[in-house]
């Protein structure tokens, strides 16, 4: 599913507009890209945390020359799924 089928999916379900459900689908996103660019984190109970981790600085191989090389350290967005996200896919 591609965020198209996903707009598609919210217009059918809950029977709004595909504008109107493309402007909330857009929201959410937004809000949550929001929260994670303030270190925060987003919990959405039965489905799952969006959290951001950091990652240490390490080093590398460039895999053509075996060269070590310098990975800096950076900021990851990370997702766990929640119990009943992890039930329903089994």
């Amino acid at each position: 599913m591609n965020k198209n089928d996903l707009i598609a999916s919210v217009a059918d379900d809950i029977d709004i507009t595909k504008a109107d459900a493309a402007r909330a689908v857009d929201s959410i996103l937004k809000i949550i890209t929001k929260s994670l660019t303030k270190n925060g984190e987003v919990r959405l109970v039965g489905f799952g945390t969006f959290s951001v981790v950091k990652r240490k600085a390490s080093e590398g191989r460039n895999p053509r020359t075996g060269e070590a090389i310098k990975i800096p350290a950076s900021k990851q967005p990370k997702f766990k799924a929640g119990k009943a996200l992890k039930d329903a896919v089994n």
